[in-house]
């Protein structure tokens, strides 16, 4: 009977050892940066390290520490904008801003206006912290899926940029189509899909699986499914579904001509990209 009533002693003083445990795990979780005040006078360092940890892009300023990504000044966007005519009093739509990299780029290069839209509240709330510091006046960052807003908007741009986006799509091709309705010219960045790359690399091998045919407006072609594995992360920055529809080299090249972008250039591609095969391009329509 001792032995018993010891044994149930052990195992309450266990429980109750795993309550506390997850009590302080969730009180944990609920207390950081939100919960608390600044002590120091305002700066811009202040307002990024509201996500401390979690940016991906360093800022033009090396006094100021975020990430450790060149995304305000990327050469592939520099390439686009010298492809495309300059930005010089144009309008240009940016979906996807992710940090406002592009953003600051596009302003910085004398775009009349930018409107940038995005999905992530995360990303969008690290926009309008850069906003601020960077002082992106001309630049209108919207909170909302993009693709909702190609669909209803009747607003009409001179210029689209789309980087890091068409492989997060459940439909890429009709985002294509989206994009060619409002805009006469585009610059893509985007990873694509290919058999013998991606299943050499170990990374995304085990993420891709079906592969569905597909038939937007006459075009068919062949979506190769991924899967993300790291959604709970903070600092994701994939689609909004659990799985995204990838497309191949040519199926991205051969849907812009469908919509009606013939004027297209090729740079940047890196075959061994770590997180798949990708390319940079430009495309415009004939006047």
């Amino acid at each position: 009977m001792v032995n018993y009533l010891k044994a149930l002693n052990n195992r309450a003083q266990l429980a109750q050892k795993r309550l506390k445990d997850s009590c302080n795990i969730l009180f944990n979780m609920r207390k950081g940066i939100w919960d608390q005040y600044f002590q120091t006078a305002p700066s811009h360092q202040n307002a990024i390290d509201i996500f401390r940890g979690e940016w991906t892009s360093k800022f033009p300023s090396k006094a100021l520490k975020a990430g450790e990504a060149d995304l305000f000044n990327d050469v592939k966007v520099k390439w686009g904008i010298q492809q495309l005519g300059g930005v010089v009093g144009k309008s240009v739509l940016e979906l996807g801003p992710f940090e406002g990299g592009h953003s600051h780029m596009l302003q910085k290069q004398g775009a009349a206006s930018i409107t940038a839209v995005e999905a992530n509240p995360r990303a969008y709330m690290k926009c309008l912290i850069a906003k601020e510091v960077l002082d992106l006046n001309r630049v209108k960052f919207l909170c909302g899926d993009f693709m909702e807003y190609l669909r209803h908007s009747s607003q009409s741009f001179d210029i689209c940029f789309a980087s890091g986006v068409l492989y997060h799509m459940q439909n890429p091709v009709e985002l294509l189509d989206l994009i060619s309705r409002r805009a006469s010219k585009v610059f893509l960045w985007t990873h694509y899909f290919d058999a013998k790359l991606c299943n050499q690399n170990t990374y995304l091998k085990p993420r891709f699986s079906a592969v569905e045919e597909a038939n937007y407006k006459g075009f068919r072609y062949q979506n190769h499914v991924y899967t993300y594995k790291s959604r709970s992360w903070k600092v994701f920055c994939g689609g909004p579904g659990g799985t995204s529809h990838w497309l191949k080299r040519q199926a991205i090249l051969d849907a812009c001509k469908h919509v009606g972008f013939t004027d297209i250039q090729i740079n940047y591609e890196e075959l061994n990209h770590c997180h798949g095969p990708c390319f940079a391009l430009t495309a415009s329509k004939k006047a």
